[in-house]
């Protein structure tokens, strides 16, 4: 039934660390490409981080160089670290899945994923 399950959010202060981790189950694939998004109240939800089928790894301008996409194609689990936490990364963080990758220059288009997670809350105070 629950294809994605996402856990790890928690509160953290400014410039701290904190990792994500989506167990993907079921049809899911490790293969297919997957990502984190979120969003904040009153705005869009936005790409963070993607992973495609072919394993090539995509950032949102904000994060890059902060946060880290891996995958363990074995036990099927998406994480995401994030490192130098600020304020504005506060959000809901989701966990996402496509099909028939490679996406490319699609990841970052929350329409062209088929399932998503239920989503885990991450607070950063300064």
């Amino acid at each position: 039934q629950k294809h994605l399950v996402e856990s790890g959010g928690g509160s953290v202060q400014a410039g701290g660390s904190l990792r994500l981790s989506c167990t993907a189950s079921g049809y899911i694939d490790s293969t297919f490409p997957m990502g984190w998004f979120r969003q904040r109240p009153g705005q869009a939800r936005e790409m963070v981080a993607a992973v495609d089928s072919d394993r090539t790894t995509t950032y949102g301008d904000s994060v890059k160089g902060r946060f880290t996409i891996y995958k363990d194609y074995v036990k099927k689990i998406l994480y995401l670290q994030m490192n130098s936490l600020k304020s504005e990364d506060a959000a809901m963080y989701y966990c996402a899945a496509g099909e028939g990758g490679p996406f490319g220059g699609k990841l970052k288009i929350p329409e062209y994923y088929n399932f998503w997670g239920q989503g885990t809350q991450v607070a950063v105070s300064s």
